[in-house]
């Protein structure tokens, strides 16, 4: 059953680009996520005391976990929601955040001492390149738009990802995943919900839609796949786990097709294909 855990997160990961495409139309992107993390914080928090979870008794795990998730969370989610928002394509969106792994097995040798072996490296850079032909058609939906201010958003979420992966491998590998999310949720939540306050209106046009999306986004990306994430990350080396995200961009697109009669060309279908062989070599690669 665990070896099935990569293959669940992914899809469940990948269905978040399709949530933001729901729910945006309706909320401006924080005010969005500041929502959607105080009901993970209410129902996580609720989890937690019914179930008499550990919490950690250390003050400064608390900070190492609470600093990951605003990272992992925060960052990165704020960032792509803010990328789509201002105009940036998904594909490009995912494109962006595509470098993740590269940018984590640079990282890794540093922070945590793991060694990439030349079968790895080679499997990150057939993976980004199948990522590359994934998108290679949402580029043109780009032209004449303001890209440079979208795109800024998507690389800050590009560095919060990558950072939090490799922060939170290094520093708070091991945690309830009960507890641990309240400390993740609560300081991002605070933090997105001050930023929304300077930034935006904080209206929401409450919609059939809008809660279908929100409810998507708490129960199966924030509880689901976040959950899964730290499973991940615990278990398994941080190249080997920001792998997996490579996995993303084709996955989302399959989902596209199938929910909205996307259409996906060869160069497409060529770039799945090699995606999946390059997150193989990453992640089947022995470790040194």
């Amino acid at each position: 059953m665990r070896k099935f855990l990569p293959f669940l997160f992914v899809l469940l990961w990948s269905t978040g680009f399709i949530g933001a495409k729901y729910g945006l139309p309706y909320a401006e992107p924080l005010t969005f996520l500041g929502a959607r993390y105080l009901l993970v914080l209410a129902l996580m928090l609720s989890v937690a005391l019914l179930f008499r979870a550990p919490w950690p008794a250390q003050r400064q795990d608390w900070l190492h976990i609470g600093f990951s998730g605003v990272l992992l969370h925060g960052v990165y989610l704020g960032g792509v929601f803010m990328a789509i928002q201002r105009g940036l394509p998904a594909g490009i969106t995912a494109l962006v955040v595509g470098m993740q792994p590269l940018l984590t097995a640079l990282g890794a040798g540093w922070l945590l001492g793991e060694r990439v072996s030349r079968r790895q490296w080679l499997g990150l850079a057939l993976g980004l390149g199948g990522v590359a032909l994934v998108v290679s058609g949402k580029f043109g939906a780009a032209a004449g738009g303001p890209l440079a201010s979208a795109l800024l958003p998507a690389l800050a979420a590009l560095c919060g990802i990558t950072v939090g992966t490799l922060y939170q491998k290094r520093f708070c590998p091991s945690f309830d995943l009960r507890s641990g999310a309240v400390i993740q949720f609560l300081p991002t939540a605070l933090l997105t919900l001050l930023v929304a306050g300077a930034t935006e209106q904080q209206e929401i046009v409450w919609s059939g839609t809008f809660i279908f999306a929100l409810l998507w986004l708490v129960l199966v990306l924030s509880v689901g796949a976040i959950s899964l994430l730290n499973l991940l990350i615990r278990s398994g080396s941080a190249v080997n786990v920001a792998s997996l995200f490579y996995l993303t961009p084709p996955t989302t697109a399959l989902i596209a097709w199938a929910a909205f009669g996307e259409t996906l060309s060869g160069a497409a279908l060529l770039g799945m294909a090699l995606a999946v062989a390059g997150v193989y070599l990453a992640r089947a690669a022995p470790r040194q």
